[in-house]
């Protein structure tokens, strides 16, 4: 296994100033496991920009962040 249990399905950075963000990404029903709501308790203490994404929108509203 490359990454822990729990990590998010999508990580990447933005070009324009490097901040790293992690996205994790589930459809209009979905629910969070208990290790991915660990690693959302974990990651949010870091400078990381971090959501759920159910949709496009949600995806970018994450990545614009400012």
């Amino acid at each position: 296994m490359l990454f822990p249990r729990g990590f998010p399905d999508l990580c990447g950075f933005r070009h324009s100033d490097g901040r790293f963000f992690c996205l994790e990404i589930k459809n209009a029903k979905g629910r969070l496991r208990p290790d991915q709501k660990l690693f959302a308790q974990f990651i949010k203490s870091f400078p990381v920009l971090y959501g759920v994404a159910r949709s496009v929108d949600d995806a970018l509203e994450v990545v614009n962040r400012e």
